[in-house]
């Protein structure tokens, strides 16, 4: 009987070990961020169709620089653009582009701008590293049938 009971101790003892041993080094992974998807992430802009970004950056201030990519089917104007925690239509600028200031982007052109992020009502500063999460307005008209139009797009951006 008790090299049964002695049996059973060293097996307990030993998976027991093991255990605390697997849930230590879990521990030190989650703490060291392993397990945080959005630290692998690298910025995203999500327009609707023709449109893209390919490359956009933050600084601390809030000022976003981004490549627009302009794939419609139309030559079009953009008039005024904006950036916000919020989808709504404040605090858009005109593009500084004289003698109309607008911006004509042919099929399949792109243009650089930088544009300041609000956080509602005041202008989004952030420390580097953190996220900023908000949206992408861009009015434009197209040129080829006079419409004005808006369209808004989604933001994931690491502040550098």
């Amino acid at each position: 009987m008790p090299l049964k009971l002695q049996s059973a101790m060293e097996y307990l003892m030993t998976y027991g070990w093991a255990i605390l041993i697997i849930a230590v080094a879990l521990g030190a992974l989650y703490g060291l961020g392993v397990f945080s998807p959005g630290r692998f992430l690298g910025s995203q802009c999500l327009l609707p169709a023709g449109f893209s970004c390919p490359s956009l950056s933050m600084s601390s201030n809030g000022l976003l620089t981004i490549n627009l990519l302009q794939a419609t089917d139309a030559p079009i104007n953009i008039t005024a653009y904006g950036c916000n925690t919020n989808s709504t239509i404040i605090n858009m600028q005109t593009p500084y582009n004289p003698p109309s200031n607008q911006i004509t982007l042919q099929i399949g052109a792109n243009y650089t701008f930088t544009v300041q992020c609000y956080s509602g009502a005041s202008p989004f500063s952030g420390s580097p590293g953190t996220d900023f999460n908000g949206y992408l307005i861009i009015n434009y008209t197209n040129l080829i049938t006079g419409f004005p139009q808006t369209i808004t797009g989604k933001l994931f951006v690491r502040i550098a």
